[in-house]
């Protein structure tokens, strides 16, 4: 009975993940203010905005991109700077598909990718002259359940209009 279980074992293929490569797909840095900016009182209000993209790029290979857009503006609306980087990775996964694969792609890529991300975005900051920026932690599974949530209730609108 042992033998039939290793058996068995045997024939199931295994899933497997690795990372292949960490790099940086695009970057933008804009001080569209300077030099008068930096005479000003510095007490910006920050926006971030965050987004993530994945797409097969050969056979059980995906590339999967964060793309972190952080704008900083003083009292007058007046940008200080902007900051865009485009974080990616190419991963495999082999023997997982589905659900998985996407939960996979939509949280653990880009949990790997972000402190790439938040040190590109900071790096880049600190070099146009600004104070350094630390990007809070952010919960991409909550964002994953989040965005999957929005797109049930948004086909969901569309079967009931049709």
């Amino acid at each position: 009975m042992a033998e039939q279980e290793n058996a068995t074992q045997a024939q199931q293929p295994s899933a497997t993940f690795a990372l292949q490569r960490i790099y940086v797909k695009d970057s933008s840095f804009e001080s569209p203010s300077s030099p008068a900016v930096f005479g000003k009182s510095w007490k910006p209000k920050m926006h971030v905005d965050l987004n993530t993209r994945s797409q097969a790029v050969a056979d059980k290979t995906y590339e999967v991109t964060l793309t972190v857009t952080v704008t900083a503006k003083l009292e007058e609306d007046e940008t200080a700077f902007l900051v865009e980087v485009q974080q990616a990775g190419l991963f495999v996964a082999d023997g997982i598909e589905g659900e998985a694969l996407r939960q996979l792609l939509g949280i653990a890529c880009p949990n790997m990718l972000f402190p790439y991300v938040r040190e590109a975005v900071d790096a880049l900051a600190i070099k146009g002259g600004f104070p350094a920026l630390a990007l809070q932690p952010v919960n991409f599974e909550a964002l994953f359940r989040q965005a999957q949530k929005q797109a049930e209730e948004k086909a969901a609108a569309e079967s009931t209009t049709h």
